[in-house]
């Protein structure tokens, strides 16, 4: 006989716990840490290193140590942080000038994640045309959904969006025309 503790059938069980996500997203929509790749990893930390450079102005010497040190970080496309992290730094000047024309505030009215997101896209669209830009675009959202402000990811992917046909002017150009085709 069986109690209201214990079920009587192994298939009242399975009923009674919620079923497990398989998507590789946690309950509020954030990919796992398990499902993420190593190039994903590489965007995250460098993201956490770019916020200490443009709060704290801290030198990228010391932001790069610092960040190598943190748990995690073995986990994670070394080679693409390091790009991403000087390429950003060293380029900022010239990130930044691609971005302000499309910016309806002041860059110093950025919130400093979201301004190193845009940093990252727009890098990674200018120097890394072994990733798509579209992969770009939808792994500068994720971050700014995971780190950024509440419609912070809007905002980079509208600027990201604006400056895609003049970054990656041959790909959004193919990409335009794959959809115009009737299937």
């Amino acid at each position: 006989m069986s109690t209201p503790d214990t079920p009587s059938t192994p298939s009242s069980t399975a009923s009674k716990r919620p079923r497990q996500s398989r998507s590789g997203l946690t309950d509020t929509g954030v990919r796992k840490a398990a499902a993420k790749s190593d190039r994903s990893r590489a965007r995250e930390f460098a993201l956490q290193a770019l916020y200490q450079h443009l709060v704290g102005r801290n030198d990228a010497v010391a932001i790069d140590i610092f960040t190598r040190d943190l748990a995690g970080f073995h986990k994670a496309d070394a080679a693409h942080y390091n790009g991403l992290l000087h390429g950003c730094i060293e380029q900022a000047a010239e990130l930044d000038a691609l971005i302000l024309p499309l910016l309806d505030r002041k860059l110093e009215e950025i919130s400093p994640v979201e301004h190193a997101v845009m940093w990252i896209g727009v890098y990674e669209m200018r120097s890394c045309p072994d990733v798509p830009w579209r992969v770009v675009l939808n792994e500068c959202i994720e971050l700014a959904k995971e780190f950024g402000g509440t419609d912070g990811h809007k905002y980079v992917n509208g600027i990201l969006n604006g400056l895609a046909p003049s970054l990656r002017a041959l790909e959004v150009e193919a990409d335009k025309a794959g959809k115009a085709r009737p299937e």
